[in-house]
């Protein structure tokens, strides 16, 4: 009778530690299966825009994915969450976390296509600047990318260096255009600003389009009003280009077509107001390149009264058609407030010919302080198994366009697994006690 027990027990034993480990080789594989590919891994992490109240973490991938920060105080409760400025998937990613305090350390971490990455097995560290008194100046410079077939370059990132100061990044428009306030950068330790002499203060400008390519150019801020179309693929010596005549953003205008130069059907824009007539439309309310204090602004100007015009607004687009009234006044403000950063407002009608027209100024949004920024050294990051937290930021909440991210399901593996081979071996101990009451 014994000698029949030893098989049976051996057996069961046997079963557990197959069972046992058939879950965890199948477990192993799903993990491996599941992680996060080197195609979606953020690559050239850079830190920007560091002010005493905001900063900017860009990032680039090998594939399409869809991503945002995961930021807090506390190292190990990152509990607060940053949509990406690009709502959509792609190659190219910058996230811009505000509403901080002064002179305070935080931490994140990248979460792209639903996993976590750091710097190199902890959390990135960032410190924002001191609180100072912003200068009277205002010096800003505008320019354009382009793909090496002429198309604009959407997208892309551009990082400035400015007479040695910290750095600065912005994303081009759709139009591949981009602009950027210079007279608020900060030193290195950020306890200052620079002094920015527009004819000896040298520009680096570095462009990065993911998959599409890389650029750079060197120009001085007087003669970057603007910067002659850097191409992809280009590295470009602008600092020889002689500066516009008044050193100002160029002038907005619209090209009349060949053999029709009429004041109806075409204008200038030159600061000035008094050249322009109800014959034509007109933004009075923004100029080019305006630094304005306010995230619900609103445009108007003048027009042929009855004229119907098409608005909208960028980098989140929001559109609209409005009509001129019988006054010639026109007045319209976007329904959904507009972040701090760069925007276009494009007009679009029909004049008096039937000739479609359209009329585009860029202009910044600043509720608190412009862009002063400071940079961190690009570092390769590592996944990570940080519970994810659930993205509750004013940018999921106000961009209706954007994708809300999936979030990385927590778990820990060990703990299931310890759990799992007590309750097999609990059942398989009261499975033999149970054989051995009926002999």
């Amino acid at each position: 009778m014994k000698k029949e027990k030893i098989p049976t027990i051996i057996g069961l034993v046997i079963l557990v530690i197959g069972i046992i480990t058939g879950v965890f080789l199948i477990k192993s594989q799903q993990i491996f299966r599941l992680g996060a590919s080197p195609e979606e891994t953020p690559k050239d992490v850079r830190i920007s825009n560091i002010t005493d109240s905001s900063f900017t973490v860009s990032w680039t991938t090998d594939k399409e994915t869809l991503g945002f920060i995961k930021w807090g105080k506390n190292v190990n409760n990152l509990d607060k969450v940053e949509n990406d400025t690009i709502s959509q998937k792609g190659y190219i990613h910058s996230s811009t976390i505000r509403s901080l305090n002064a002179q305070s350390e935080y931490y994140f971490k990248i979460n792209s296509n639903s996993q976590d990455f750091d710097n190199q097995e902890t959390a990135w560290k960032i410190k924002t600047g001191a609180q100072l008194t912003k200068p009277t100046n205002n010096i800003i410079i505008s320019g354009s990318v382009l793909n090496q077939n002429g198309t604009p370059a959407a997208n892309a990132l551009v990082y400035f260096s400015v007479g040695g100061g910290s750095l600065l990044s912005t994303v081009t428009s759709k139009t591949g255009t981009w602009l950027m306030p210079i007279s608020q950068t900060r030193n290195k330790n950020l306890d200052s600003y620079i002094t920015i002499n527009e004819s000896s203060s040298l520009v680096e400008i570095s462009i990065n389009a993911g998959i599409s390519g890389v650029a750079t150019a060197q120009i001085y801020s007087q003669s970057a009003k603007p910067t002659p179309a850097i191409i992809l693929g280009e590295v470009n010596d602008f600092k020889n280009l002689q500066p516009s005549e008044d050193s100002q953003i160029p002038k907005a205008s619209i090209n009349v077509p060949e053999g029709e130069i009429e004041n109806t059907s075409g204008f200038e824009v030159d600061g000035s107001l008094s050249n322009l007539t109800s014959k034509t439309v007109t933004l009075e309310s923004q100029s080019e390149g305006e630094i304005i204090s306010t995230k619900d602004p609103e445009f108007f100007g003048k027009g042929p009264a009855g004229t119907e015009i098409e608005i909208q607004v960028e980098s989140e687009l929001q559109t609209d058609t409005i009509t001129v009234g019988n006054s010639g006044n026109w007045t319209w403000s976007p329904p959904k407030g507009l972040e701090e950063g760069t925007h276009t407002v494009t007009l679009k009608w029909n004049d008096t010919n039937g000739i479609l027209r359209t009329l585009t100024r860029n202009f910044i949004v600043s509720a608190s302080e412009s862009p002063a920024f400071v940079s961190t050294p690009s570092a390769t990051p590592k996944l990570t198994s940080t519970p994810s937290a659930t993205p509750t930021s004013k940018a999921t909440a106000t961009a209706s366009v954007s994708a809300t991210p999936e979030q990385p399901v927590s778990g820990n593996l060990t703990q299931t697994l310890l759990l799992f081979m007590m309750g097999i071996a609990t059942i398989s101990f009261g499975f033999i006690l149970w054989k051995q009451s009926e002999i």
